[in-house]
């Protein structure tokens, strides 16, 4: 009964990790405009500049929407 209740409020489990997804996926989304007029070249160089971010405290988790841009761009671009 009160996980019935609960579900209800909070959604499944299932449905918070959709939720998190999507959102992320907007800010994949989000990049794609900044990505497309990038070479490969200058696409390939992104790897550098990441782990120079990463080098300099960036974390994974504020790199991975650009990332994830980058290589949706160079596989579908």
């Amino acid at each position: 009964m009160i996980g019935k209740i609960a579900k209800k409020i909070f959604g499944s489990r299932n449905q918070r990790v959709l939720s998190k997804y999507k959102k992320l996926v907007v800010q994949i989304n989000d990049q794609a405009a900044q990505m497309q007029p990038l070479s490969d070249v200058e696409l390939s160089a992104k790897t550098e500049e990441f782990k120079a971010r990463l080098a300099a405290g960036a974390t994974l988790d504020s790199l991975i929407p650009e990332a994830f841009a980058v290589v949706r761009e160079a596989v579908f671009g």
